[in-house]
């Protein structure tokens, strides 16, 4: 066990903030409210969850992806923001990602006005601009849908705490050939990718708030007027070359934050009373590491459910189009055996990162106690020490860069050629060893995010073990070009297509005709009593 150092019973100035913002009362909403049928719900949230588990991101990120999900399809029917608000809310609340009558009428004007907003800066964006409409889409689309989940969900208190930790860290971060502004940015990136798990619609939206400010009908000529050099200079920051080791600096010290995260939720209102007891502060953030450990078992197998649905589905479009054709053409038939170990190979290697999970030890769980201790109560938190970067990468020997890269590319050979080897044995046809490689890496990638998962609240030694760097050596070249095949195949695969556009709208109107079919009915069984 680790012995806790004395504890100073005054918070920091940062610390009373946060807690003063926890703590904060906020108005509830007491207008009419939208009501959906209990039935049509269960239809719609059955299908919802197929579909997230095809599109494969992070649980952060769900709840935007389906609100522009939903907004690409209502946009294309309708030019107004007063038809597509309510139908919009509720398609969310069928898919039972808020509860029934949680969601107001004051709530579904401001979102329609917001779409109003939003549909016609992009209109002005291309009467000013020569630029490619996909690409105006696209942003619009990304911080509309970033700026409704804030309008459903204000207050957030995860956006509490990233500020607090970009408060804490942007003076331990340096860049020594930038500005302090360029800096940051850069952390701020950094801490809404790593503790929030941003994806990159949600950073678009924050940082053109940042830039632009709040749109408004008197502010969306000057945005127009800008918004090429402005997303101009946000592009920049996304591809800024030290954005890696801020983010990796930031993501080695984010766990205490969200242990603080949840005992602050389950005492908002009270939290001043429970900082004050330092044995009742202690107990809930053990308890909290504890029940995020329990956690880890149903979050890592629901990631590996997603996983197998999203390889299966994929893997059914290359067994029916590339391996089933190659074969019939070449052999006559299909080989059955040869799908079959692609289709099974992925799927066992996924339960198999089920099984090896391991729950952090009670140990850890005082380390991240310490963490929170002197983060909450020292002015200058006992964390990893600052972190200096620079813009432009020191110039490497390019003899010994010419030898890293020869090295990089050999264990791509001995990693991919002992597989072709080890096929080849088996008696494996040349397009079905591709198909093989290919999910493999896409399993690879997949596997190391779970596994990263199962291990996000393990406070870590910085020390490289001989093991993980010989899995660096052999693996890391599966896991780099199955993270590139998994980004493409999420941008263009065909069943999403099929589902969003050929499925979907006419499965929503089912539903809705359903839905309002039992509305009917109920209202003519009132009308007997």
């Amino acid at each position: 066990m680790i012995i806790l150092d004395s504890m100073s019973k005054t918070l920091t100035t940062l610390s009373q903030s946060l807690v003063a913002s926890y703590d904060k009362e906020f108005a509830q909403n007491e207008d009419k409210t939208l009501s959906v049928n209990p039935i049509a719900s269960e239809l719609a949230s059955w299908y919802e969850k197929l579909r997230t588990s095809m599109d494969y991101s992070e649980d952060e990120v769900i709840l935007r992806n389906a609100i522009e999900r939903i907004l690409k399809r209502r946009m294309l029917l309708s030019g107004e923001g007063k038809a597509i608000a309510t139908p919009l809310i509720r398609e969310l609340i069928w898919a039972r990602y808020f509860p029934d009558s949680s969601i107001g009428e004051a709530t579904i004007e401001k979102i329609a006005h917001t779409i109003d907003l939003y549909i016609r800066l992009e209109v002005e964006i291309n009467k000013k601009h020569r630029i490619n409409k996909g690409v105006v889409a696209e942003w619009i689309l990304h911080i509309l849908s970033s700026e409704i989940e804030h309008i459903l969900k204000p207050n957030d208190p995860k956006d509490l705490v990233s500020n607090f930790i970009f408060r804490i860290f942007k003076e331990r971060v340096m860049i020594a050939d930038d500005s302090d502004e360029v800096r940051d940015i850069q952390v701020f990136i950094a801490v809404r990718r790593a503790y929030a798990n941003d994806d990159l619609p949600f950073l678009r939206y924050h940082l053109f708030k940042q830039y632009f400010g709040t749109i408004t009908l008197e502010s969306i000529d000057k945005i127009s007027d800008n918004f090429v050099t402005g997303i101009k200079v946000l592009e920049e920051q996304f591809k800024y070359p030290a954005k890696d080791k801020i983010y990796s600096y930031i993501k080695n010290q984010y766990v205490p934050f969200l242990i603080l995260d949840d005992v602050f939720r389950k005492h908002r209102g009270s939290i001043s009373a429970l900082v004050s007891d330092e044995e009742a502060l202690n107990a809930e953030i053990l308890s909290a590491c504890n029940a995020r450990y329990k956690s880890i078992r149903s979050k890592v197998s629901r990631a590996i459910v997603r996983s197998v649905i999203f390889i299966f589905f994929t893997k059914a479009l290359f067994a029916i189009f590339i391996e089933g054709t190659y074969e019939r053409l070449v052999y006559g038939q299909i080989l059955w055996s040869s799908i079959a170990l692609n289709t099974i190979t992925p799927t066992v290697l996924m339960v198999m990162v089920g099984v090896l999970i391991k729950t952090p030890s009670r140990e850890n769980s005082f380390k991240i106690l310490k963490k929170i201790n002197t983060i909450l109560f020292d002015e200058e938190p006992m964390l990893e020490k600052s972190l200096t970067v620079h813009k432009k990468p020191n110039k490497s020997d390019p003899i010994l860069w010419t030898m890293f890269i020869i090295l990089w590319l050999t264990t791509f050979v001995l990693s991919f050629g002992a597989f072709v080897v080890i096929l080849t044995k088996f008696g494996i046809n040349p397009v079905s060893q591709a198909i093989f490689m290919f999910f493999l890496a896409i399993v690879s990638f997949v596997a190391f995010r779970i596994n990263r998962t199962a291990n996000m609240y393990i406070i870590k030694d910085k020390k490289d073990s001989f093991t993980s760097l010989l899995f660096d050596f052999f693996f890391m070249p599966f896991i780099q070009v199955g993270k590139r095949l998994t980004l493409a195949i999420s941008q263009i695969n065909i069943i999403l297509f099929v589902f969003d556009f050929i499925i979907e709208t006419p499965f929503k109107g089912i539903v809705a005709f359903f839905e309002q079919w039992l509305f009917f009915l109920r209202s003519q069984r009132e009308k007997l009593d």
